[in-house]
């Protein structure tokens, strides 16, 4: 029995624990420096338990290079409140919402665009919901399309940069925030299409899900496409000052989120009171994303002093499995995992470890990033935990059912863009290989 309290059979003790706590509706900052604390004071004694309290939380938030996540947050917070996801789906329904199932691509559509300036899986879906789900509903779409569409949609804000998953895991594991950004593009567009052909194979199965609507005259689009050009126009200088060079992630993300606020007070929606409350809601989620990084810190220094993450990487190695079944395995264990929980808290929790075995396996870590997100995607969409699927049923008020009903084509859709990445591995590297510096 003592022998599960030391060695890698506490750290593996550990990763149960912390996954019980969460089912048990722990918070995940407070469940992970729980058992972090209490296992190391187990595994290494209590005396040194007080220089790992004092030091991992302040080693978890110090990096000058974390600024960049309040600033990637307030510029989607801003855009957001200024009103950008209305004129962002106005303009992609006046393009091809006369197709079949054309609201459900514009949807798809403008949820890319808007998570290009938002960053959040969570922010995406539930602005978008609010804005296309009434429009869809108004069009005769039945609920289980239009519902998965947004849920599914709202995914690729996690993807398409600015990435708040991409920039914790690149701080976690020491690789350039940049190309992992750039990294997200290419397959963030993959996405996209493919999310648009589910939309399209399930309208061709059954047009009554997505009728197909009045066209827009050229006049009427080029007045939509007026309203959207600024967003183009700063998703354009983010990007691409970091690709050429001109400018670090954090200085990035600081002209986001002024041209942010420049553009939602030049659209007259920036008064004091939802200045007020923008920066409000920057500040509680940067809080929230802050906590889970100290509870992660003081379970990593737990997780090291087992020797577990060295256990993992010596038992696969002696197994003598391909990689490629090691990187199969490790795929369907966060698919599952992502259905059970949430994905910051996921990637928290297992990236330190499985990053290791990762690189002794020869796989490229921006590679992995990549594909790491798009299985959080997955996660995001699957039942019973999938948290798009509880925002859009708290924005829409329809019954879990329908929407999962309808989201089937969409996990497909990422299945594919999985098996994609992993026959194309360019797909996620040709682009950070170019960039500047």
């Amino acid at each position: 029995m003592s022998a599960l309290f030391s060695g890698p059979g506490a750290g593996a003790l550990g990763f149960v624990a912390v996954l019980v706590l969460i089912m048990l509706r722990i918070p995940v900052a407070i469940a992970m420096a729980l058992v972090g604390a209490v296992g190391y004071g187990l595994v290494n004694g209590w005396s040194g338990l007080g220089f790992v309290l004092g030091r991992g939380p302040f080693e978890s938030i110090f990096p000058v290079s974390l600024s960049v996540l309040p600033l990637f947050i307030m510029m989607g917070v801003f855009a957001a409140h200024g009103g950008l996801s209305r004129s962002l789906y106005g303009c992609v329904a006046a393009l091809i919402g006369h197709l079949r199932g054309g609201l459900a691509l514009a949807t798809v559509g403008a949820c890319a665009i808007f998570g290009a300036v938002c960053g959040s899986a969570i922010a995406t879906a539930a602005t978008m919901g609010r804005v296309a789900m009434p429009e869809m509903r108004r069009a005769g779409y039945d609920d289980s399309l239009s519902s998965a569409s947004v849920a599914a949609g709202g995914t690729l804000g996690v993807m398409i940069p600015p990435s708040i998953l991409f920039v914790i895991y690149g701080l976690m594991t020491e690789q350039s925030i940049g190309k992992l950004l750039a990294a997200g593009i290419l397959p963030g567009i993959l996405g996209t299409l493919l999310y648009m052909g589910a939309v399209a194979w399930a309208t061709a199965r059954n047009p009554k899900l997505g009728p197909a609507g009045p066209r827009t005259d050229w006049p009427g689009r080029w007045r939509a496409a007026r309203d959207v050009w600024q967003v183009v126009l700063l998703f354009a200088v983010v990007l691409g000052g970091m690709y050429f060079g001109w400018f670090s992630p954090t200085e990035a993300a600081a002209v986001g989120a002024f041209g942010a606020a420049v553009l939602a007070w030049a659209a007259g929606k920036l008064r004091r009171g939802n200045a007020k409350q923008a920066v409000i809601e920057t500040a509680m989620t940067t809080g929230m994303i802050f906590a889970i990084l100290i509870g992660a810190g003081i379970f990593n220094y737990f997780i090291d002093s087992t020797g577990l993450t060295d256990a993992l990487v010596k038992w696969v190695a002696e197994m003598g499995l391909s990689r490629w079944t090691v990187m199969l395995a490790l795929m369907l264990m966060y698919i599952v995992l992502g259905a059970l929980m949430d994905e910051l808290a996921m990637m928290l929790l297992t990236v330190g470890p499985v990053f290791k075995l990762v690189v002794a396996l020869g796989f490229d870590p921006i590679w992995f990033g990549v594909m790491f997100v798009t299985v959080c995607e997955i996660g995001m969409i699957v039942p019973p935990v999938g948290i798009n699927l509880f925002v859009i049923q708290g924005v829409t008020g329809l019954p879990l059912a329908t929407i999962v009903r309808g989201i089937l084509p969409f996990v497909a859709a990422d299945c594919l863009r999985l098996l994609l990445l992993a026959l194309i591995p360019a797909l996620a590297t040709w682009l950070p290989a170019r960039m500047a510096g």
